[in-house]
């Protein structure tokens, strides 16, 4: 029988052997590394450290890219989590493996609200280009990308979904925008946030998703999160405050939230044959998704 994967691809053999190596290089003992998250990458909290190993077949020159980027950000002044100052970015390890290394941020008891997250979007917002490659935003490559590579659904959802994304690929066509396009951070949410209590703000994480594109798309996905995760409506209503935008009275903000939903039910297809359990909560939500009810919470995957 084969053994089912671990965060990132890994086995449990090969993500151990990764642990061993990461500390003899950083000098750490390793004696407690604890799963901070699982679900794409394998980040592992080493003492003071943040070891976060990227998936498997993960190039050089993606994280690369991750890196300096970040490091353009942290010259910027901008709220992001900061790398390990005395560690080597990224971390080659064993068998093509890569990790980078991170500053660890103790959290207090109150969780990341979606109103933490409006200053600093705004800010990324509001940042020039970035003199470091950037790649364009493009939702529904990655939704046809995931769909050619799916093998868990059958023939009646995969269909559905892909008849949706002609659907949605016509639709953006008319849709106007009106901010200004920018870096976004392609992923923003409650969990890609933590709180810096050193510094009495809030910071951005967990930057593989950044690209160039519209705002509107970073704004309709923390709506979708509050909506969609249980976060409540007060939660959104908070967040475009003090954004100063409220994404969902704009003409275009139904395809945009549509496709972004799109895009993260055919994500989650297709990691589902290495995330046991996934597979069920992806076929309520498309079922959703038929039924048109966009006020079924959906469960964190």
């Amino acid at each position: 029988m084969t053994e089912p994967h671990l965060p990132g691809g890994y086995t449990s053999d090969e993500l151990t052997t990764l642990l061993a190596q990461a500390c003899e290089e950083l000098g750490l003992d390793g004696g407690r590394p604890r799963l901070l998250r699982g679900h794409t990458n394998a980040v592992v909290l080493l003492g003071a450290v943040v070891l976060k190993i990227a998936r498997k077949g993960t190039t050089p020159q993606t994280l690369e890219r991750t890196v300096a980027l970040v490091r353009w950000l942290q010259d910027q002044g901008f709220p992001t989590v900061p790398f390990h100052p005395t560690a080597r970015q990224p971390l080659h390890l064993a068998d093509g493996a890569l990790a980078t290394v991170w500053t660890y941020l103790p959290q207090p008891a109150n969780p990341i609200t979606a109103a933490d997250l409006a200053a600093p979007l705004a800010a990324l917002h509001r940042l020039h280009t970035p003199p470091v490659p950037v790649r364009q935003l493009d939702n529904l490559t990655a939704i046809r990308r995931s769909l050619a590579t799916t093998r868990t659904l059958d023939a009646e959802d995969w269909d559905f979904l892909s008849h949706r994304a002609d659907q949605l690929e016509h639709a953006l066509t008319q849709v106007e925008y009106v901010l200004a396009p920018s870096i976004v951070q392609g992923d923003p949410q409650h969990r890609n946030a933590l709180h810096d209590t050193a510094g009495d703000l809030t910071v951005l994480c967990d930057w593989d998703t950044v690209a160039l594109g519209q705002p509107e798309w970073d704004l309709v996905t923390v709506e979708i999160h509050c909506r969609r995760f249980g976060y409540g409506p007060r939660h959104w209503a908070d967040f475009a405050d003090g954004y100063g935008t409220d994404v969902t009275t704009w003409p275009g903000y139904r395809v945009l939230r549509d496709i972004r939903e799109l895009r993260m039910i055919t994500t989650n297809a297709r990691k589902a044959a290495h995330t046991p359990g996934s597979l069920s909560e992806v076929q309520r939500r498309i079922k959703g998704l038929r039924e048109e009810e966009d006020a079924l919470l959906w469960s964190i995957l």
